[in-house]
C-alpha cells in the first residue's frame, strides 16, 4: 500500500491555546502538515527562520501588547521569506491592516475574519488559494470598502454587474469561480473585468496584479 504524501506545510501562530490547538487539528484533518504552532510574533519569526513552511496562519493581535504583533511578523515574513504564503486572521475588520498586508506584492497573501474558520470548506479553500500564490480577502472587508466608497468616482462609474464581479475578485475568486457564482460565461466575466480595469485606469503591465490593485483603490485613504 502506498503511503500518502505529506500535505502542504503550515505554521500556526495564535496566542489562544484552545484556538491554536483547534486550528492545528482542523488543518491536519484537511490534509495539511502542521510543522509549527506558536503563541506570539517573535516565536513565529523564529519558527519560520528555523523551518520555513509553505504557508503561515497568524492572528493579527498577539502578545505582548495584543495590538498588531501578528501583522508585523507577517510583513517581516513576506519581506524575508517571499516564498512563504501568509494568511492573517483578525477578530474585526480593520482595513488598515489589509492595506499594509496587500501593499507591494499581492501574491500568496490573505486576510480573513476569524469567524470564517467555522466554514471549514471555505477556510481551507482560501488557504490553498493563498498557498498557490493567490489572494484571499474577507467578504466583510470588501463589503465595508464598498460602503465607505459608495460616492467615490471610479465606483460610481461601475455597472451593477461590474460591482458584483469586483466584489468576487476582491475575495480572490478566479474567473471561473466568478462565472459559476454569477451563472454567466467566463467570456462575460472577462469582459466585465476589462471594463473595471479601464474605468480604474489600470493598464496591463507584467508586474502588476490588477485584480488586487482594483480593490486597493478602496483600501487607500
Amino acid at each position: 500500500m502506498t503511503a500518502a504524501l505529506p500535505g502542504p506545510r503550515v505554521t500556526v501562530a495564535e496566542d489562544s491555546v484552545l484556538l491554536r490547538e483547534g486550528l492545528c487539528r482542523l488543518l491536519a484533518e484537511a490534509g495539511f502538515t502542521v510543522v509549527g504552532a506558536v503563541g506570539d510574533g517573535e516565536e513565529l519569526l523564529r519558527a519560520v527562520a528555523a523551518d520555513p513552511p509553505d504557508v503561515v496562519v497568524a492572528d493579527v493581535r498577539m502578545p505582548p501588547t495584543h495590538s498588531d504583533e501578528g501583522l508585523r511578523a507577517a510583513l517581516v515574513i513576506r519581506a524575508r521569506w517571499p516564498s512563504v504564503a501568509v494568511l492573517v486572521l483578525s477578530q474585526y475588520v480593520e482595513e488598515r491592516y489589509a492595506t499594509e498586508l496587500l501593499a507591494g506584492d499581492t501574491r500568496g497573501v490573505g486576510y480573513l475574519l476569524k469567524d470564517r474558520v467555522a466554514d471549514v470548506e471555505s477556510f481551507v479553500e482560501a488557504l490553498h488559494r493563498v498557498r498557490a500564490g493567490g489572494t484571499a480577502l474577507d467578504p466583510e472587508v470588501v463589503s465595508q470598502i464598498f460602503a465607505r466608497s459608495r460616492r467615490a468616482q471610479p465606483l460610481a462609474g461601475l455597472t451593477p454587474r461590474e460591482r458584483q464581479v469586483l466584489t468576487l475578485m476582491a475575495e480572490g475568486r478566479s474567473n471561473n469561480g466568478i462565472a459559476e457564482a454569477l451563472v454567466v460565461s467566463e467570456g462575460a466575466v472577462e469582459k466585465h473585468i476589462s471594463g473595471i480595469f479601464g474605468k480604474f485606469e489600470l493598464p496591463a503591465a507584467p508586474t502588476d496584479h490588477r485584480r488586487v490593485l482594483a480593490v486597493l483603490k478602496y483600501l487607500e485613504d
